[in-house]
């Protein structure tokens, strides 16, 4: 009997443990292990490489400058699916969530940022990583990455546009300068200013990148503005596998433009826009017009 009953607290633990093996990771404990060091309040600066990671939600009503600022090569920011918040400083705000000038290798991961004038902004240098992030509710634009050798991959962004501080043009993400733009989803941009217009993924100076197997959606332009849901402004950039879409067409609305037709959209799925695709060289893309 007692051997038995040993048998069964054996079998019971193995099962137990291997349970144990196939449950989900929490997020929050994902990369704790590779991490440098904490963020633990904001506004900070980080200038030495390596992880740095969120252990808990941040939030800050400061209206200008950066949240966190990327300050030195090879680093990596962390969220753990953690938020960093800056709707406090209301639809005026000119803050940016995280930032790095002239820095290389800057990447940004498992995120939820809300509330800034731009969400992420790394400017110069290259090699970047913007990733499995949220952008929700950033007034101007979501994600902008200008630097060679970068990607932008499996973020969702939602909600741009709104600010008060500018009448403009809104974007969820722009790229430049050498970008892979792929599989994310923007869904609802709203262009700001009188007659402004609206662009799902906005493009310059990006000839030696690609956007490729994203989903835009929701676009939303102001007055006679128009919306583009793809906005290409490269020769030589390649945009493939797109799904592009809204509701309604808007007169002038282009759901895939290219600067020439030495840049090339193929087997895009197009929807709801005057145009289908405008300027590019064009093969296997389907068209569904108004």
């Amino acid at each position: 009997m007692l051997r038995l009953r040993f048998h069964l607290l054996s079998t019971a633990a193995v099962l137990m443990a291997a349970a144990a093996l196939l449950a989900p990771a929490q997020v929050q404990a994902e990369t704790y292990h590779t991490c440098k060091g904490f963020i633990d309040s904001v506004p900070a600066t980080i200038s030495q490489q390596g992880v740095w990671c969120l252990r808990q939600d941040l939030s800050t009503g400061i209206a200008s400058g950066s949240v966190i600022i990327v300050a030195a090569n090879n680093v990596t920011i962390d969220c753990n699916g953690f938020k960093l918040g800056g709707l406090g400083a209301g639809a005026g705000t000119a803050t940016r969530g995280i930032s790095a000038d002239g820095r290389y290798n800057a990447t940004v991961r498992n995120c939820s940022i809300r509330g800034f004038y731009y969400g992420t902004y790394l400017a110069g240098g290259g090699g970047h990583l913007v990733e499995r992030n949220s952008y929700d509710s950033n007034t101007l634009g979501a994600i902008r990455v200008l630097g060679a050798g970068s990607t932008i991959r499996g973020n969702q962004v939602i909600d741009t546009g709104g600010s008060t501080l500018s009448t403009t043009n809104a974007y969820g993400i722009y790229a430049a300068n050498g970008v892979d733009v792929i599989d994310n989803t923007v869904n609802g941009v709203a262009a700001i200013g009188a007659n402004k217009t609206a662009y799902g993924i906005l493009t310059g100076a990006n000839g030696d990148g690609s956007i490729t197997a994203n989903r835009v959606r929701g676009l939303e332009a102001n007055g006679a503005g128009s919306t583009y849901g793809i906005y290409g402004n490269s020769d030589r950039e390649v945009m493939r596998d797109n799904d592009v879409q809204q509701g309604a067409g808007v007169a002038g609305s282009i759901g895939v433009r290219c600067a020439g037709n030495q840049a090339t959209a193929r087997d895009n799925v197009i929807s709801g826009f005057a145009i289908g695709v405008q300027g590019c060289l064009s093969s296997g893309n389907t068209v569904n017009a108004n």
